[in-house]
């Protein structure tokens, strides 16, 4: 069974996906995506949360199987600290193809 704290980070991840999935049903190509700036903004706050969520439960237990978690980190530093130099086409791929799969991880870490 998954600590309190720790189920509570990946409670928070996953409802985010569930608000970054909504996102990507409104902007279905990266053309409408990348001309909507709340759209990007929305993104981008978004993963800074999965980051931040994702470094706290590193910090709980560093063996939890989440892939990528220093790139998710990072991400989150670079949004935050480098937010000018943030590309749409980047966060598109993300929400595309990253997010999917973290998706899928933290249902399998739910049902361990």
């Amino acid at each position: 069974m998954l600590p309190n704290k720790l189920l509570k980070y990946l409670l928070d991840i996953e409802s985010v996906i569930s608000e970054i999935n909504q996102v990507k049903e409104m902007y279905p190509t990266f053309h409408k995506f990348d001309n909507d700036f709340l759209a990007l903004r929305t993104i981008e706050r978004h993963l800074e949360i999965i980051g931040e969520a994702v470094n706290n439960i590193r910090k709980i237990d560093d063996q939890v199987k989440i892939t990528s978690v220093k790139q998710i980190v990072n991400l989150r530093n670079l949004i935050i600290h480098s937010y000018d130099s943030v590309d749409s086409a980047i966060l598109w791929s993300i929400i595309q193809k990253d997010i999917p799969l973290l998706q899928k991880e933290l249902k399998e870490l739910k049902n361990e």
